[in-house]
């Protein structure tokens, strides 16, 4: 299964609705399961450092099949990942905001979202992510 731009926008209005919720302007980024960007909105105010991490992130939980507060968790010293944010020529993101996009059990792609706090980013990604 493939996410469709239809589909993306909605996982996109639903993580936006929650970042207009709680008062925050996000960057929201959809990719598919190669990794592929498919939509991205950056909403009125966001952060523009946050368009490239909003990407990365995506990117990042599709890759690893994980979310990105949970590989983060992971990558700090002393842990089982720690140094995989230096891999894959430096798209690796390791903090809150990307969450895999699974269709039967199986990862189709992914929703990365930054412009607030881990906790905030992690929670208009879980949103997003409802929506499919």
């Amino acid at each position: 299964m493939s996410i469709t731009l239809s589909k993306a926008k909605e996982i996109i209005a639903a993580a936006e609705k929650k970042a207009v919720q709680i008062g925050q302007p996000m960057n929201i980024a959809v990719v598919d399961a190669g990794g592929n960007l498919i939509a991205h909105v950056r909403m009125d105010g966001a952060w523009l450092g946050s368009i490239d991490i909003s990407i990365k992130k995506a990117f990042t939980s599709r890759a690893f099949d994980i979310t990105t507060k949970d590989l983060g968790e992971n990558a700090q010293p002393g842990q089982q990942f720690y140094g995989i944010h230096a891999s894959n020529d430096g798209k690796i993101m390791i903090f809150a905001g990307g969450i895999p996009l699974k269709k039967d059990g199986t990862v189709v792609g992914a929703i990365g979202v930054s412009g607030g706090s881990g906790v905030q980013d992690h929670s208009v990604a879980e949103a997003g992510a409802s929506a499919f």
